[in-house]
């Protein structure tokens, strides 16, 4: 049966501006302090990852104002607002304020007059500062939120991290993908996941990690469940990993055309990007572990610009056009001289 992803897991639908704030200071560090209305948190959601900047809403212009995303108030805004007279400050402020607006950051140590701040907490919505310039928190703050409302989906496989490449072992059940993962982590690679592969779409790569259920743990058939960070050590794990080539195991006599030299490249669409995919066929007494490295190492030279496959097939160009020229086609040695060695 050929490698094939199940259908997406529907995105989140919302989340909450309390458990936002709370991940932003845990999880991304970002140090934001509270102004008005933090008891509301948890009753705002917000449903979309895009953010917000309300610089024409507090102009006047609300006739394409996006109020349901987080509201980012920076530079620009604050200077706007400050040059103006205390009813013009209620004024523009209100164009935003009468919208139902699930939470508004201040950015860069900027702050509002009491007034305004008392404007937000009558209309319910929460107000937040940071010391973060405005390109960092906005970078860190669309980071987290693309990452909340990804598209997700689950594979079957076990995932490891072979010389830094995220490889994916697939095929149908039994042929033997934990065990190659188990000779894997034998050998100094990690883990990512066995058996249930989380596949997350984030930034147009796709990232993979375990579920939260069977995170480190490993099914070997006849043994049972192994704790393979408690067995291998912390190094033998991974939280994540981005997915880089599929590994396909297939039975010999299942196996219809195999791969010899290389130059054409199967792949596979997982949530809509293109990820390599190699079909390698197994028999008994092959070693799959060290195929395993060896396509991590190719995929490595490949990424640095070296294509052996290509390189071998320029060879062999070149040999016959040497041929063509008249030159000698007989077998010739690697080497032209050897030189003394007596071992």
């Amino acid at each position: 049966m050929p490698f094939t992803p199940q259908e997406p897991i529907p995105r989140k639908e919302k989340i909450s501006v309390e458990y936002l704030v709370d991940k932003l200071r845990e999880r991304v560090n970002i140090n934001i302090e509270a102004c008005i209305a933090e008891n509301q948190c948890s009753e705002k959601f917000i449903s979309e990852a895009d953010l917000h900047r309300p610089g024409l809403a507090l102009a006047g212009y609300i006739d394409l104002f996006t109020y349901q995303r987080i509201q980012v108030i920076g530079n620009t805004e604050t200077q706007f607002l400050t040059h103006m007279g205390k009813d013009k400050q209620l004024e523009a402020f209100r164009n935003i304020t009468q919208f139902d607006i699930p939470v508004i950051f201040l950015t860069d140590n900027n702050e509002l007059p009491k007034y305004l701040l008392q404007e937000a907490n009558e209309a319910g919505i929460p107000v937040f500062s940071t010391p973060l310039e405005t390109t960092r928190f906005m970078y860190l703050l669309r980071d987290f939120m693309e990452d909340q409302f990804a598209i997700q989906t689950m594979v079957h496989g076990s995932m490891m991290d072979v010389y830094g490449i995220g490889i994916l072992v697939a095929g149908k059940s039994g042929i033997g993908k934990s065990e190659v993962a188990l000779d894997l982590v034998e050998r100094g690679h990690r883990l990512v996941a066995d058996d249930v592969v989380m596949l997350t779409k984030k930034n147009n790569v796709l990232m993979s990690s375990a579920t939260e259920m069977s995170k480190h743990f490993m099914e070997i058939r006849g043994l049972g469940i192994i704790d393979v960070m408690s067995m291998f050590g912390i190094r033998a794990i991974r939280y994540q990993k981005r997915l880089e080539v599929v590994l396909e195991l297939t039975l010999w006599e299942d196996t219809k055309e195999v791969e010899r030299t290389g130059l054409n490249h199967d792949s596979v669409s997982v949530l809509g990007l293109d990820i390599p995919l190699i079909h390698l066929p197994i028999t008994p007494g092959k070693n799959i572990t060290v195929i395993a490295e060896v396509i991590a190492m190719n995929y490595l030279l490949k990424h640095y610009g070296y294509d052996p496959a290509k390189a071998f097939q320029q060879r062999i160009k070149s040999s016959i056009g040497e041929k063509a020229e008249g030159g000698d086609m007989s077998p010739k040695r690697a080497i032209e001289y050897f030189e003394g060695d007596m071992e």
